[in-house]
C-alpha cells in the first residue's frame, strides 16, 4: 500500500474526504519525525512504540577499495510492534497458510 492509497482508505474508514485524510496524514507523520528529533519516544498501546537508538561510531571497509573508513555515530529510528498488532498480524497470516 502506497501513501495515496492510504489516505483512500483512511478517508473511507473515518468518514472524510481525501484532502482532509491527506492532511491528517501529514499531521501524524510531522509530529513522530518531530517528537522523534526532539528524543521523545510515541507509545500507541495495542499498535506499537516509536523511539530512537543511539548507534555508536563504527569502523567499516570499503568493499571495492578495502580501505577503512570511519561512519559516525548517528540516531535511528526504531518501530516496536504491540502485542495487538503482532496478533492480528498473525491471525491473518494463519487465514492465508490454511
Amino acid at each position: 500500500m502506497n501513501k495515496n492509497e492510504l489516505i483512500a482508505a483512511i478517508a473511507e474508514a473515518a468518514d472524510l474526504t481525501k484532502a482532509k485524510a491527506a492532511e491528517a496524514l501529514d499531521a501524524f507523520t510531522h509530529i513522530v519525525s518531530k517528537s522523534l528529533a526532539s528524543g521523545e519516544e510515541i507509545r500507541l498501546v495495542g499498535f506499537g512504540t516509536f523511539t530512537v537508538a543511539n548507534r555508536k561510531a563504527t569502523e567499516g571497509r570499503n568493499p571495492r577499495t578495502g580501505a577503512t573508513i570511519k561512519i559516525a555515530a548517528s540516531k535511528q529510528p526504531k518501530f516496536r510492534a504491540g502485542k495487538q498488532l503482532k496478533e492480528t498480524v498473525n491471525k491473518s497470516s494463519k487465514k492465508k497458510a490454511a
